[in-house]
Formats: C-alpha cells, sequence, structure tokens
C-alpha cells in the first residue's frame, strides 16, 4: 500500500508534467497558422500585452499565455520594434516569435512628391490608412506644436519634405510630422538661407511658389528670377497658385476672376509682397533655384502647354505670347505638360 502510494506520488507529478511538455510542444510547434500570409503591424511605443493580445485575437499564435512566458523567458518582452512583419501561412509560435526578434520590419514606403501640399498630403496617409486627415491637419495648425518644430510660420507647410518615408499604419500625426520635419532640416542643414538677403521662411515660400509654377526643372531657376525682379520693384506676384492656395480647402478645381480679385493673406493678385506663408512643400532644387536665380530682365511669363514656358520683359509682349500660346487654340490642342513627366504645373502665369 505505502509503495503504491509512493508511486503515485512520483508518477503523477512526472505524468503531469509531461502532459505539461506535450501540451507546450504541440502550440509551440505543432499548431500552425493556418490562414493567408499576411502582415503585422506593431506601432511605435506599442506594449508587448497589446502586440500579444492582438496576435492572439488574430488567430496568429496559439496561446497568448505560451507566447508570454517564451518572450519573458527570453527576456525580449521589451524588444519588439515597430513596423511591417510579413506573417505566412503555416507558421507556429516559435516561427512568430522569429520573425519579430530575429527578421527587420519590410519597407512600408509613403511617397511625399514635391509640390504637394499638407492639405494634399493629409488626404494621401489617411488613404493610405497611416493617420486621419483631421488628426493630421489640426497639428499642422497647431501654433504650439509649430514653435515646438523650430518653425516661424503658423503652420508646418512648406517644410513637410517630399520624400519616401518607412511609416506603418496606424501612426500618430505627431510622428508623422515630426519625420518630414526632421528630413527637411536634414537635407537643408548645409543650406545658409540667409546669404540669399531672406529669411529662411521667405526662402520657403517662394521655392513653394517656384515648385507649384513649373514642371521642367531647368525652368525653376528663370521663374525664381522673375519674382525676385519683381519682388525687387514692389511688383505684385500674381501667382495663381497662391491664390488657390488661400482658398484651397474650399477649392472647386476652377479658379474665376473674382477669385483673383478677392483679397486674402495668399492672394499674390492683391498682396503687394509674398502670400503669408508657402503654398506647398518645395524639393531642394526648388529650394536652390530661389538661393540661385537666373539673372534676367524677365516680369512675365505664360505656359507654352508642355511644360515650359515663354518668358517676357514687357507686359506688350508678354500679351503676344499670352495670345499665341493660350488663347489660340490650335497651340492648346493636344499639348500637355504631361508630355514632360512634370511634376506640377499651372497653365497660368504672373500676367500684369
Amino acid at each position: 500500500m505505502k509503495k503504491n502510494t509512493l508511486l503515485f506520488l512520483v508518477a503523477a507529478p512526472l505524468f503531469a508534467l509531461l502532459l505539461l511538455g506535450v501540451r507546450v510542444y504541440y502550440s509551440a510547434v505543432v499548431w500552425r497558422y493556418a490562414g493567408p500570409e499576411t502582415y503585422f503591424f506593431i506601432k511605435p511605443n506599442e506594449t508587448f500585452g497589446s502586440i500579444n493580445s492582438r496576435l492572439a485575437n488574430d488567430g496568429l499564435i496559439s496561446s497568448a499565455r505560451l507566447f508570454h512566458r517564451y518572450s519573458q523567458y527570453k527576456g525580449v518582452m521589451n524588444k519588439f520594434k515597430s513596423g511591417r512583419y510579413r506573417i505566412k501561412s503555416n507558421s507556429n509560435l516559435l516561427d512568430i516569435y522569429n520573425t519579430f526578434i530575429n527578421e527587420k520590419s519590410l519597407a512600408m514606403f509613403f511617397t511625399v512628391p514635391e509640390g504637394k501640399n499638407m492639405f494634399e498630403i493629409g488626404h494621401m496617409l489617411e488613404d493610405a490608412h497611416i493617420t486621419t486627415y483631421i488628426e493630421f491637419i489640426a497639428l499642422c495648425k497647431d501654433p504650439a506644436f509649430v514653435k515646438k518644430l523650430g518653425i516661424t510660420g503658423s503652420t508646418v507647410e512648406g517644410y513637410l519634405y517630399p520624400e519616401s518615408y518607412d511609416f506603418a499604419p496606424g501612426l500618430p500625426a505627431e510622428h508623422v510630422i515630426k519625420s518630414m520635419v526632421r528630413e527637411f532640416n536634414k537635407k537643408t542643414a548645409q543650406i545658409k538661407f540667409t546669404d540669399s538677403g531672406m529669411t529662411k521662411e521667405q526662402v520657403v515660400i517662394l521655392a513653394s511658389m517656384v515648385e507649384k509654377e513649373t514642371g521642367d526643372k531647368s525652368e525653376r531657376p528663370m521663374i525664381a528670377g522673375v519674382f525676385l525682379n519683381r519682388l525687387k520693384i514692389h511688383m505684385r506676384l500674381q501667382s495663381d497658385p497662391t491664390t488657390i492656395y488661400g482658398m484651397f480647402e474650399t477649392y472647386n478645381g476652377n479658379i474665376t476672376r473674382k477669385d483673383l480679385l478677392t483679397p486674402s493673406d495668399y492672394n499674390t493678385y492683391t498682396v503687394k509682397a509674398l502670400p503669408a506663408g508657402p503654398i506647398a512643400n518645395p524639393g531642394l532644387l526648388s529650394i536652390e533655384a530661389v538661393l540661385n536665380p537666373a539673372v534676367h530682365k524677365y516680369l512675365y511669363f505664360v505656359s507654352a502647354n508642355e511644360g515650359t514656358h515663354i518668358f517676357s520683359e514687357s507686359y506688350a509682349k508678354h500679351q503676344e505670347a499670352v495670345d499665341k500660346w493660350q488663347k489660340n487654340a490650335k497651340n492648346r490642342e493636344g499639348k500637355s505638360w504631361r508630355n514632360k513627366k512634370a511634376e506640377s504645373t499651372t497653365t497660368t502665369a504672373p500676367a500684369q
């Protein structure tokens, strides 16, 4: 009797350990994710508990408790890095662990083209499920946040550098904006803005206008030269893109004479100086064009309908160019700035 009891007392725990071992082995190795290949996103500063819970709820791991214990045993609970990870079909718990700890996150590029403004970027971010438009724009316009970034303007417009970024879905707008502004500061670190006789803000404003006016990179110094020539003689810049920006959130795609005559801080048909702030986010080439403009006497330019412009010194010559290139339907027929693979352009220019 005592011998049987002793055997039971010894065998029972061993059997329990065996069952536990089998269960652990099954959960860690035998059980497999049966769904199709998918992607799992770890958000910046996301806690292990949140990651573990989502993995279990999505059916990607067999046991949240086992995944927790194993990660704890390995001492990696605070080493799960944010990013986008590929989860292959038929992966077991150990495969999932290895994906997060020993493999790099996949690049998920979000590209900001040159010349896009913050409203357009906001919609692009929302479409990519990175952050919401409302949150993004609200922060772009937040005076305290803008000042904290070291920007002297009223918004972050002009400093959201056009580049490809590795942004995962669900990022806070603050993270997105800081990344873009940080890239702007990095790309312009060696530029001495004040050597131009203008402030950094003025250079960025003018560069954003140059960016919007032409899709031909080689023309940017010429366009910059026209605007600078006008500023020197206190002549209105009369740039349609600035007027459009001033009403961008309600802009329907058509600009009218009434719009050009309606005063606003961005309407350069009524303002005798630069607009109140940048109207887009320029690339490095447009900034450099403002700092190193072409030296000439041109005060006017008009689109030749395929990405380039006709420049004139006098209003009379400009009107001749307008009649030829804008009012002559034959010269407009079948032509497009896209033939030049333009990044951004307008069909109008300073008129008087």
